[in-house]
Protein backbone atom coordinates (compact mmCIF):
# COMPACT_ATOMS: atom_id res chain seq x y z
CA UNK A 1 0.00 0.00 0.00
CA UNK A 2 1.14 3.43 -1.12
CA UNK A 3 0.37 6.68 1.27
CA UNK A 4 0.69 9.99 -0.50
CA UNK A 5 -0.72 13.66 0.78
CA UNK A 6 -3.02 16.27 -1.29
CA UNK A 7 -2.66 20.19 -0.52
CA UNK A 8 -3.79 23.60 -1.32
CA UNK A 9 -1.14 24.39 -2.73
CA UNK A 10 1.41 27.51 -1.32
CA UNK A 11 4.81 28.55 -2.73
CA UNK A 12 6.47 26.84 0.40
CA UNK A 13 4.37 23.70 -0.36
CA UNK A 14 8.16 22.03 -0.67
CA UNK A 15 8.41 21.78 3.75
CA UNK A 16 5.16 20.15 3.95
CA UNK A 17 6.33 17.84 1.11
CA UNK A 18 10.25 16.93 1.98
CA UNK A 19 8.56 16.09 5.51
CA UNK A 20 6.38 13.92 4.35
CA UNK A 21 8.83 12.16 2.35
CA UNK A 22 10.72 12.41 4.96
CA UNK A 23 7.88 10.28 6.95
CA UNK A 24 7.99 7.66 4.19
CA UNK A 25 5.30 9.05 1.77
CA UNK A 26 4.99 8.24 -1.60
CA UNK A 27 3.11 10.39 -3.54
CA UNK A 28 2.31 14.19 -2.69
CA UNK A 29 -0.65 15.66 -5.11
CA UNK A 30 -1.60 19.24 -5.88
CA UNK A 31 -4.75 21.48 -6.18
CA UNK A 32 -5.11 23.32 -9.18
CA UNK A 33 -7.36 25.48 -7.76
CA UNK A 34 -6.93 29.12 -9.30
CA UNK A 35 -8.64 30.97 -7.28
CA UNK A 36 -8.44 29.38 -3.63
CA UNK A 37 -4.65 28.90 -3.84
CA UNK A 38 -1.43 29.33 -5.41
CA UNK A 39 -0.38 28.13 -9.09
CA UNK A 40 0.29 24.29 -8.59
CA UNK A 41 2.72 24.03 -11.16
CA UNK A 42 5.37 26.94 -9.22
CA UNK A 43 4.77 24.44 -6.01
CA UNK A 44 5.26 21.50 -8.45
CA UNK A 45 8.71 23.31 -9.28
CA UNK A 46 9.99 24.10 -5.56
CA UNK A 47 9.09 20.68 -4.56
CA UNK A 48 11.24 18.96 -7.26
CA UNK A 49 13.93 20.73 -5.95
CA UNK A 50 13.79 20.48 -2.56
CA UNK A 51 12.73 16.50 -2.57
CA UNK A 52 14.81 13.33 -4.44
CA UNK A 53 12.15 10.53 -3.73
CA UNK A 54 8.50 11.45 -3.64
CA UNK A 55 6.58 11.51 -6.39
CA UNK A 56 4.77 14.84 -7.82
CA UNK A 57 1.36 15.02 -9.17
CA UNK A 58 -1.58 17.31 -10.33
CA UNK A 59 -4.08 16.51 -7.90
CA UNK A 60 -6.32 17.25 -9.80
CA UNK A 61 -5.31 19.44 -12.92
CA UNK A 62 -8.68 21.05 -14.64
CA UNK A 63 -8.52 21.06 -18.93
CA UNK A 64 -9.88 24.29 -18.87
CA UNK A 65 -7.47 26.53 -16.63
CA UNK A 66 -4.65 25.92 -19.36
CA UNK A 67 -4.42 25.17 -23.12
CA UNK A 68 -3.33 21.55 -23.48
CA UNK A 69 -0.13 22.56 -25.10
CA UNK A 70 0.74 24.68 -22.15
CA UNK A 71 0.14 22.23 -20.12
CA UNK A 72 2.11 19.60 -22.09
CA UNK A 73 5.35 21.76 -21.63
CA UNK A 74 4.95 22.39 -17.90
CA UNK A 75 4.66 18.78 -16.87
CA UNK A 76 7.77 18.32 -19.44
CA UNK A 77 9.76 20.63 -17.64
CA UNK A 78 8.84 19.78 -14.52
CA UNK A 79 9.98 16.18 -15.79
CA UNK A 80 13.11 17.27 -16.26
CA UNK A 81 13.62 18.96 -12.42
CA UNK A 82 12.14 15.53 -11.31
CA UNK A 83 12.50 13.13 -13.76
CA UNK A 84 10.56 9.84 -13.57
CA UNK A 85 8.61 11.62 -10.86
CA UNK A 86 5.93 13.34 -12.02
CA UNK A 87 2.34 12.24 -12.37
CA UNK A 88 -0.33 13.66 -14.88
CA UNK A 89 -3.66 13.65 -12.62
CA UNK A 90 -6.73 15.27 -14.35
CA UNK A 91 -10.76 15.64 -13.73
CA UNK A 92 -13.45 17.39 -15.08
CA UNK A 93 -12.88 20.05 -12.15
CA UNK A 94 -15.30 20.87 -9.43
CA UNK A 95 -13.65 22.84 -6.80
CA UNK A 96 -11.76 25.44 -9.36
CA UNK A 97 -14.35 26.39 -11.23
CA UNK A 98 -17.44 25.90 -8.86
CA UNK A 99 -15.43 28.72 -7.36
CA UNK A 100 -15.68 31.01 -10.36
CA UNK A 101 -19.33 29.67 -10.69
CA UNK A 102 -19.43 27.25 -13.45
CA UNK A 103 -19.94 23.47 -13.64
CA UNK A 104 -17.72 20.62 -14.95
CA UNK A 105 -15.51 20.58 -18.39
CA UNK A 106 -17.36 18.27 -21.31
CA UNK A 107 -16.08 14.67 -20.51
CA UNK A 108 -15.01 14.55 -24.54
CA UNK A 109 -13.43 18.15 -24.05
CA UNK A 110 -11.35 16.13 -21.37
CA UNK A 111 -10.35 13.24 -23.19
CA UNK A 112 -9.09 15.66 -26.00
CA UNK A 113 -7.03 17.54 -24.07
CA UNK A 114 -5.61 14.44 -22.80
CA UNK A 115 -4.80 13.08 -26.10
CA UNK A 116 -3.13 16.44 -26.70
CA UNK A 117 -0.77 16.53 -23.96
CA UNK A 118 0.46 13.02 -24.06
CA UNK A 119 0.72 13.19 -28.39
CA UNK A 120 2.95 16.16 -28.17
CA UNK A 121 5.02 14.15 -24.87
CA UNK A 122 5.40 11.42 -27.32
CA UNK A 123 7.11 14.33 -30.40
CA UNK A 124 4.02 13.87 -32.43
CA UNK A 125 2.75 16.22 -34.69
CA UNK A 126 -1.33 16.49 -33.55
CA UNK A 127 -3.92 18.49 -35.10
CA UNK A 128 -6.29 20.19 -32.34
CA UNK A 129 -8.68 23.22 -32.26
CA UNK A 130 -7.34 26.46 -30.61
CA UNK A 131 -9.33 29.57 -30.61
CA UNK A 132 -11.90 27.94 -33.30
CA UNK A 133 -9.49 26.58 -35.61
CA UNK A 134 -8.10 23.54 -36.30
CA UNK A 135 -4.29 23.21 -35.81
CA UNK A 136 -1.21 21.22 -36.59
CA UNK A 137 1.18 21.79 -33.20
CA UNK A 138 4.27 19.87 -32.05
CA UNK A 139 7.19 20.84 -30.02
CA UNK A 140 10.01 22.46 -32.11
CA UNK A 141 13.08 22.25 -30.15
CA UNK A 142 13.23 19.10 -28.33
CA UNK A 143 17.21 18.53 -29.73
CA UNK A 144 18.01 21.25 -26.78
CA UNK A 145 17.02 19.26 -24.09
CA UNK A 146 15.02 22.15 -22.05
CA UNK A 147 12.26 19.40 -21.15
CA UNK A 148 11.70 15.62 -20.58
CA UNK A 149 9.53 13.88 -22.20
CA UNK A 150 11.67 10.78 -21.98
CA UNK A 151 10.86 9.63 -18.39
CA UNK A 152 6.97 8.21 -18.44
CA UNK A 153 4.29 10.70 -16.59
CA UNK A 154 1.74 8.53 -15.47
CA UNK A 155 -1.96 9.66 -15.87
CA UNK A 156 -4.27 9.35 -13.18
CA UNK A 157 -8.01 10.56 -13.63
CA UNK A 158 -10.88 11.51 -10.82
CA UNK A 159 -13.82 9.74 -11.97
CA UNK A 160 -17.23 9.51 -10.14
CA UNK A 161 -19.78 8.70 -12.78
CA UNK A 162 -19.98 5.55 -15.52
CA UNK A 163 -18.64 7.56 -18.88
CA UNK A 164 -15.84 9.03 -16.55
CA UNK A 165 -14.69 5.45 -15.53
CA UNK A 166 -15.30 3.88 -18.86
CA UNK A 167 -12.68 6.47 -20.60
CA UNK A 168 -10.14 5.77 -17.43
CA UNK A 169 -10.29 1.77 -17.97
CA UNK A 170 -10.32 2.39 -21.75
CA UNK A 171 -6.75 4.71 -21.33
CA UNK A 172 -5.54 2.28 -18.67
CA UNK A 173 -5.00 5.32 -16.85
CA UNK A 174 -5.15 5.37 -12.55
CA UNK A 175 -8.42 6.09 -11.37
CA UNK A 176 -8.75 8.28 -8.35
CA UNK A 177 -11.84 7.84 -5.77
CA UNK A 178 -13.11 10.15 -3.16
CA UNK A 179 -13.39 7.96 -0.37
CA UNK A 180 -15.21 8.76 2.59
CA UNK A 181 -15.72 5.53 3.91
CA UNK A 182 -14.50 1.80 3.33
CA UNK A 183 -17.95 0.80 2.44
CA UNK A 184 -18.59 3.83 -0.04
CA UNK A 185 -14.53 3.01 -1.31
CA UNK A 186 -15.20 -0.62 -1.68
CA UNK A 187 -18.61 -0.28 -3.63
CA UNK A 188 -16.99 2.17 -6.22
CA UNK A 189 -13.95 -0.27 -6.91
CA UNK A 190 -16.51 -3.01 -7.56
CA UNK A 191 -18.00 -0.39 -10.49
CA UNK A 192 -14.41 -0.02 -11.63
CA UNK A 193 -13.63 -3.05 -11.58
CA UNK A 194 -16.66 -3.41 -14.26
CA UNK A 195 -15.11 -0.89 -16.14
CA UNK A 196 -11.75 -2.22 -16.31
CA UNK A 197 -13.40 -5.78 -17.57
CA UNK A 198 -15.60 -3.86 -20.09
CA UNK A 199 -12.38 -2.14 -21.42
CA UNK A 200 -10.56 -5.69 -21.18
CA UNK A 201 -8.12 -4.65 -18.62
CA UNK A 202 -6.55 -7.05 -16.66
CA UNK A 203 -7.62 -5.30 -12.82
CA UNK A 204 -5.28 -6.93 -10.88
CA UNK A 205 -2.77 -4.31 -12.83
CA UNK A 206 -4.75 -1.37 -12.33
CA UNK A 207 -3.65 1.41 -9.89
CA UNK A 208 -6.62 2.39 -7.96
CA UNK A 209 -5.57 5.59 -5.64
CA UNK A 210 -8.43 6.59 -2.54
CA UNK A 211 -8.65 10.12 -1.72
CA UNK A 212 -9.90 10.83 1.80
CA UNK A 213 -9.32 13.41 4.74
CA UNK A 214 -10.40 13.89 8.41
CA UNK A 215 -8.22 14.05 11.69
CA UNK A 216 -6.46 11.34 13.61
CA UNK A 217 -7.87 11.62 16.96
CA UNK A 218 -6.90 11.00 20.58
CA UNK A 219 -8.28 8.48 22.70
CA UNK A 220 -11.73 10.21 23.91
CA UNK A 221 -11.54 13.42 21.41
CA UNK A 222 -14.77 14.03 20.38
CA UNK A 223 -15.22 14.01 16.07
CA UNK A 224 -16.22 17.58 16.71
CA UNK A 225 -13.27 18.98 18.70
CA UNK A 226 -11.70 22.07 17.88
CA UNK A 227 -8.94 20.07 16.34
CA UNK A 228 -10.71 18.03 14.53
CA UNK A 229 -12.97 20.92 12.68
CA UNK A 230 -9.85 22.65 11.45
CA UNK A 231 -8.54 19.13 10.03
CA UNK A 232 -11.96 17.68 8.90
CA UNK A 233 -14.49 20.57 9.13
CA UNK A 234 -13.37 21.52 5.56
CA UNK A 235 -13.55 18.49 4.03
CA UNK A 236 -17.17 18.05 5.78
CA UNK A 237 -18.57 21.44 4.21
CA UNK A 238 -17.89 20.04 0.65
CA UNK A 239 -21.01 18.04 1.22
CA UNK A 240 -23.08 21.22 2.15
CA UNK A 241 -21.36 23.62 -0.27
CA UNK A 242 -22.49 21.03 -2.87
CA UNK A 243 -26.19 20.95 -1.57
CA UNK A 244 -26.18 24.60 -1.99
CA UNK A 245 -24.86 24.87 -5.32
CA UNK A 246 -27.66 22.58 -6.38
CA UNK A 247 -30.64 24.46 -5.09
CA UNK A 248 -29.26 27.80 -6.12
CA UNK A 249 -28.12 26.53 -9.81
CA UNK A 250 -28.08 23.74 -12.16
CA UNK A 251 -25.52 20.84 -10.07
CA UNK A 252 -25.95 17.37 -9.42
CA UNK A 253 -27.51 17.57 -6.17
CA UNK A 254 -24.99 15.25 -3.43
CA UNK A 255 -27.92 13.43 -2.12
CA UNK A 256 -26.41 13.08 1.90
CA UNK A 257 -28.68 10.58 3.85
CA UNK A 258 -31.68 11.93 5.33
CA UNK A 259 -30.50 12.27 9.06
CA UNK A 260 -28.58 15.59 7.92
CA UNK A 261 -31.67 16.96 6.22
CA UNK A 262 -31.80 20.13 8.91
CA UNK A 263 -28.44 20.73 8.40
CA UNK A 264 -28.65 21.12 4.41
CA UNK A 265 -31.84 22.79 4.49
CA UNK A 266 -30.06 25.06 7.19
CA UNK A 267 -27.49 25.57 5.25
CA UNK A 268 -29.00 25.77 1.64
CA UNK A 269 -31.37 28.56 3.57
CA UNK A 270 -28.04 30.34 5.14
CA UNK A 271 -26.19 30.53 1.40
CA UNK A 272 -29.77 31.92 -0.43
CA UNK A 273 -27.92 35.72 1.99
CA UNK A 274 -24.96 35.25 0.21
CA UNK A 275 -24.45 38.21 -2.20
CA UNK A 276 -23.54 39.45 -4.49
CA UNK A 277 -27.05 38.17 -5.61
CA UNK A 278 -26.35 35.44 -8.53
CA UNK A 279 -22.95 34.89 -7.50
CA UNK A 280 -23.78 33.04 -4.61
CA UNK A 281 -20.36 31.14 -4.94
CA UNK A 282 -18.22 33.47 -4.38
CA UNK A 283 -19.13 32.81 -0.33
CA UNK A 284 -20.20 29.42 -1.06
CA UNK A 285 -16.59 27.93 -1.49
CA UNK A 286 -14.72 30.74 0.19
CA UNK A 287 -12.05 28.27 2.65
CA UNK A 288 -13.28 25.27 0.43
CA UNK A 289 -11.41 22.27 1.76
CA UNK A 290 -9.10 24.63 3.44
CA UNK A 291 -10.95 26.31 6.32
CA UNK A 292 -14.01 26.45 7.92
CA UNK A 293 -15.50 30.10 7.88
CA UNK A 294 -17.41 31.23 11.58
CA UNK A 295 -21.12 30.84 9.86
CA UNK A 296 -20.40 27.48 8.77
CA UNK A 297 -19.49 26.53 12.29
CA UNK A 298 -23.49 26.19 13.15
CA UNK A 299 -24.06 23.35 10.53
CA UNK A 300 -21.17 21.20 11.56
CA UNK A 301 -21.66 18.01 13.40
CA UNK A 302 -19.92 15.19 15.05
CA UNK A 303 -21.96 12.70 12.99
CA UNK A 304 -21.83 14.87 9.62
CA UNK A 305 -17.85 14.76 10.16
CA UNK A 306 -17.17 11.29 11.05
CA UNK A 307 -19.75 10.41 7.51
CA UNK A 308 -17.71 12.99 5.35
CA UNK A 309 -14.51 11.96 6.56
CA UNK A 310 -11.53 9.96 7.96
CA UNK A 311 -12.12 10.96 11.68
CA UNK A 312 -11.45 8.34 14.18
CA UNK A 313 -8.43 7.16 16.09
CA UNK A 314 -5.34 5.82 14.85
CA UNK A 315 -6.41 2.20 15.48
CA UNK A 316 -9.41 2.47 14.04
CA UNK A 317 -7.78 4.59 10.78
CA UNK A 318 -5.00 1.50 10.39
CA UNK A 319 -8.10 -0.39 10.50
CA UNK A 320 -9.98 1.29 7.55
CA UNK A 321 -6.66 1.48 5.74
CA UNK A 322 -6.21 -2.31 5.68
CA UNK A 323 -9.87 -2.67 4.40
CA UNK A 324 -8.87 -0.94 1.41
CA UNK A 325 -5.89 -2.32 0.79
CA UNK A 326 -7.30 -5.30 0.98
CA UNK A 327 -10.01 -4.35 -1.30
CA UNK A 328 -7.45 -3.49 -3.99
CA UNK A 329 -6.83 -0.10 -3.54
CA UNK A 330 -3.23 0.34 -4.26
CA UNK A 331 -2.52 4.49 -2.66
CA UNK A 332 -4.49 6.06 -0.43
CA UNK A 333 -3.75 9.72 0.06
CA UNK A 334 -4.77 12.46 3.15
CA UNK A 335 -5.40 15.92 2.74
CA UNK A 336 -3.41 18.22 4.68
CA UNK A 337 -4.97 21.65 5.09
CA UNK A 338 -3.43 25.24 5.32
CA UNK A 339 -2.25 25.77 8.93
CA UNK A 340 -2.73 22.38 9.83
CA UNK A 341 0.46 21.17 8.39
CA UNK A 342 1.91 19.28 11.11
CA UNK A 343 -0.95 16.75 10.81
CA UNK A 344 1.32 15.30 8.52
CA UNK A 345 2.86 13.70 11.60
CA UNK A 346 -0.10 11.73 12.46
CA UNK A 347 -1.20 10.21 9.17
CA UNK A 348 2.57 9.54 9.11
CA UNK A 349 1.61 7.52 12.20
CA UNK A 350 -0.75 5.68 9.93
CA UNK A 351 1.51 5.40 7.67
CA UNK A 352 4.02 3.52 9.45
CA UNK A 353 1.95 0.72 10.24
CA UNK A 354 2.16 -0.68 6.94
CA UNK A 355 5.76 -1.25 6.97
Amino acid sequence: MKFGIAIPTDSDSWRLVRRAEELGFHHAWFYDTQMLSADCFVAMAACAMKTTRIRLGTGVLIPSNRIAPVAANAFASLNKLAPGRIDFGISTGFTGRRAMGMGAVKLADMAEYIRVVQALWHGDTVETEIEGKQRLIRFLNPELGLTNTADPMPLYIAASGPRARALTARLGAGWIDGAASVDRATAALAVMRSAWAAAERDAGSMNAVAWAGGAVLADGEPADSARAIAQAGPRTMTLLHRAADAALGEYPDPGLPDIFAEAVAGYVAHARTFRPQGAHYLQNHKGHLMFVRPDERPFLSADLIRYATWTATLPELIDRVGALKDAGFAQIVFSILPGQEHAVEDWGRVRAAFD
